[in-house]
């Protein structure tokens, strides 16, 4: 993949996705409230939101706080440009988890005790999902022969056909990494879940308005991840991945609707079986086939 792609899918990312992801948590929000027998706000609730939060001054306790949430900003949108312009899917990953490491020391850098608990939760969410991630990148390296996600298009069947297994363990921690109820254990999107607003407890105007757009950008990667198990050489395919990808969208928001949270013991717990059980097996299956 040259640089030139990967600059020009980042740009693009950086325009497209927050557009998507800001009409998806209106969706979620109005989807949530007809759920719960409300009207809910209307579509464009969340770009209001996040206009307010940027007319309004900035009251934090450090100057530090700001900056490491712009580096998970920018990281969010380096790793979404990567994935979508059919760049190195480990790297991706790689990136990402960078952005979720300066969001996190973004929390402790503030020293309040309530944005600490909070950042020790972000910090047990990461232990929990990335093996399952790992073991995607890895599966989908033995299914396409590639870490390139551009590689699909030359394949002739979808990679889902030979490592669904992988994709089920990926679903079960996409709810994590969406922080979806049962497993919103560090930041919730919905008030009614806490009084003490968890790892952005310190962070207000423009800083929290960042948080709320890398939050945009992540659930546009992470849904790409989703779309990425069913696509191959057939151009017609992309309609079939944006399809399983609003289908999964509306199943995360009925599963935080229907679930309430549990312990960070069960999260992890879960998390790593479903990665040793759901990943481990489909890679060791792909690894020792041709031997058998």
């Amino acid at each position: 993949m040259s640089m030139l792609a990967i600059l020009i899918g980042t740009l693009a990312f950086a325009l497209v996705a927050p557009v998507l992801g800001c009409l998806l948590a209106g969706v979620d929000r109005i989807v949530s409230a007809r759920m719960q027998g409300r009207v809910g706000p209307p579509l464009l609730q969340p770009y209001y939101d996040v206009r307010k939060l940027i007319e309004k001054d900035n009251v934090s306790v450090n100057s530090t706080e700001g900056v490491y949430v712009t580096c998970a900003l920018v990281f969010a949108i380096i790793a979404g440009g990567i994935f979508f312009s059919g760049g190195n899917l480990l790297m991706c990953v790689f990136v990402i988890t960078l952005s979720s490491l300066f969001f996190i020391v973004a929390a402790y850098s503030t020293r309040s005790p309530y944005a600490e608990i909070g950042a020790n939760r972000e910090t047990l969410q990461v232990m929990a999902y990335e093996p399952m991630v790992l073991f995607m990148a890895v599966a989908f390296y033995l299914a396409a022969g590639t870490f390139d996600t551009a590689g699909v298009f030359e394949l002739g069947t979808p990679v889902i056909a030979t490592i669904w297994l992988v994709f089920l363990g990926f679903l079960f921690v996409l709810t994590i990494k969406l922080r979806k109820s049962p497993f919103d254990l560090s930041y919730s999107h919905h008030a009614h879940q806490e009084i003490v607003k968890g790892i952005t407890t310190e962070m207000s105007g423009k800083t929290l308005a960042k948080v709320e757009i890398m939050h945009w950008y992540e659930n546009i990667l992470f849904l790409g991840w989703i779309g990425l198990f069913f696509v191959w050489g057939n151009p017609f395919s992309l309609i079939l991945a944006v399809a399983v990808v609003l289908l999964v969208y509306f199943l995360e928001i009925w599963i935080d609707n229907n679930f309430a949270r549990v312990k960070w013991q069960a999260l992890l717990k879960s998390a790593w079986i479903v990665a040793l059980v759901a990943g481990g097996v489909n890679i060791a299956v792909l690894t020792f086939l041709p031997y058998l």
